[in-house]
Order: C-alpha cells, then structure tokens, then sequence
C-alpha cells in the first residue's frame, strides 16, 4: 500500500511540476490552452452523446468511426495551428527585443489563435447538445458566435487582408 501512495505522490508531483513549469513559459496563454483541451473533450464527448441520440431515431444515423477519427484529426490540426501562430510570436518578439523595441507582451497571435478555437470548440458543443435534444438558449449561442467574431475582428484589425494591387 505504501508503495502505491509514493508512487501515486511522485507522479502527482511530476504532473505539478509540468504544469508549473508549462504555466511559467506560456503565461497567459497556458489557462486558455488548457481550457481548450477541456472544451476539445467535451466536444468530443457531446459529439459522441448527439450521435447516439440521433440513432434512437433513426437508425441510419449513429455513431461512426471515420467522423470520429476526422475530429481527432481536426483538433491536432488546431493545435498545430496555435502552435504556428506562437512561433509568429516568438518570432515578432525576438525580432522586437533585437530591433531594441519593447513588447508588452510576448504572446498575441497565439492567444488570439487558442481563443478562437476554443469559442469554437464551445459553439461546436452548443450544437451537440442541441442535437442530443437538450434545450439551449437562444443568447447563448448568439454570444459565443459575437465572442468569436469580436476575436477575429482584433486579428485582422493587426493583419489588414490584401489590397487589389497585391493581388
């Protein structure tokens, strides 16, 4: 029994210790990327609920591996997304502390990045519950979906899309 306790100790404090360390390098971003690993769960959870609520009544619907697989697949791609747009960061923020230029902050596009996502994940959820057949308020939904564009709206107010001459 002992020897379970110690290790049951140990490993609680490896898993202490990563996060420790995690929330230190990543700052801000480290509660958003673990929220977003939560909402990535539970999307996936819901999505699993929703399908098999749906194949009660009607049996061609149901679970299905292949769309199971495609959103395991679809939410590493998000995470290599976050990790691109943190490298821009690192890389804006280097290039800045070079140039003798002071940042506020060393992480923007990859929290913008992990925010977008996780609204995304949250509305993605929204609508599994909602398929499961459980009643949603309307705002709800209206205000993740205003959340999200207000998001994307700070992004592309730092990134201006292209002008016809760049075309």
């Amino acid at each position: 029994m002992e020897k379970a306790e110690g290790f049951a100790r140990t490993v609680k404090g490896i898993c202490a210790a990563c996060g420790a360390f995690l929330a230190d390098k990543l700052g801000i971003l480290y509660p958003v990327l673990t929220l977003l690993l939560l909402a990535m769960a539970a999307d996936y959870v819901s999505g699993m609920i929703a399908a098999k609520s749906e194949a009660m009544q009607d049996p061609e619907k149901g679970w299905s591996s292949k769309k199971g697989v495609l959103g395991i697949l679809k939410k590493v791609g998000y995470l290599l997304a976050i990790g691109c747009a943190v490298m821009v960061d690192y890389l804006i923020f280097k290039a800045a502390g070079q140039m003798g230029l002071s940042m506020p902050a060393n992480t923007f596009f990859g929290l913008l990045v992990a925010i977008w996502f996780l609204l995304n994940e949250l509305l993605s959820i929204l609508e599994n519950v909602g398929r499961a057949g459980t009643p949603l308020p309307g705002f709800l939904q209206k205000l993740i979906a205003a959340l999200k564009h207000t998001v994307e709206g700070k992004g592309d107010e730092i990134v201006p899309e292209e002008t016809s001459e760049e075309k």
